[in-house]
């Protein structure tokens, strides 16, 4: 498997730990996504995928897109270790969290909508922390209210990793980027805290990939 990916990029960050946490090996090609503009508006990468985006998985003559379509599809194609539960509720939930992250707080705070505030509105730094603070606030709210609802897990939905931390991590991730103070959400950083002392989850950090240089 080949996955195009970007070392800071969260929605690649997603896939690389969902990878990891299966054991499976794959080859990293960099997308660069700010240097000369942007890799990923190359013409060979967008011929690759038009919304270009990263991340892409490669699969033998397979090729997807969007982070929360691949992780579902290594799950079905590889389903142990499971990132979902077996009972149609526990998915219900697992996904609602991934998709408060993925779908609610992502895209609002994602690079193009930043460099557009920026380049295009006319908003200085101060401004663009601000926007981006405002949007992690309104999902980890609601994030924080449903690991509450059961936090006697270690994870996220009980004692083994699914989706939704391979979507949570990323985003605390980020927000550590951005300067974003976490101590309103105890129960989102005890999960994100008992992520990272998993190996996959070391394997995956941004930190950890050979673009990071």
């Amino acid at each position: 498997m080949i996955l195009h990916t970007y070392f800071r990029s969260s929605a690649a960050y997603r896939v690389r730990i969902a990878l990891e946490l299966k054991g499976l090996a794959y080859q990293s090609v960099p997308v660069h996504l700010v240097r000369g503009g942007g890799e990923q508006h190359s013409a060979a990468f967008a011929a690759l995928n038009p919304a270009e985006l990263v991340p892409v998985l490669v699969d033998g003559p397979v090729t997807l897109t969007q982070s929360m379509a691949i992780m579902e599809y290594l799950d079905e194609l590889h389903p142990a270790p499971a990132l979902l539960p077996p009972d149609a509720a526990g998915r219900a939930r697992v996904r609602a969290i991934a998709q408060t992250i993925a779908c609610e707080i992502h895209p609002l705070n994602n690079l193009r909508v930043l460099q557009r505030l920026e380049g295009t509105l006319g908003a200085d730094a101060q401004a663009k922390s601000a926007w981006y603070a405002h949007w992690v606030a309104q999902g980890f709210k609601v994030v924080e209210s449903m690991l509450s609802e059961a936090a006697d897990g270690r994870y996220c939905h009980g004692d083994t990793p699914t989706l939704a931390d391979c979507c949570l991590v990323p985003q605390i991730y980020n927000a550590g980027r951005f300067g974003v103070a976490l101590d309103a959400y105890p129960h989102l950083c005890r999960v994100g805290e008992a992520c990272m002392g998993l190996e996959a989850f070391q394997r995956a950090a941004p930190g950890a990939q050979a673009d990071a240089a």
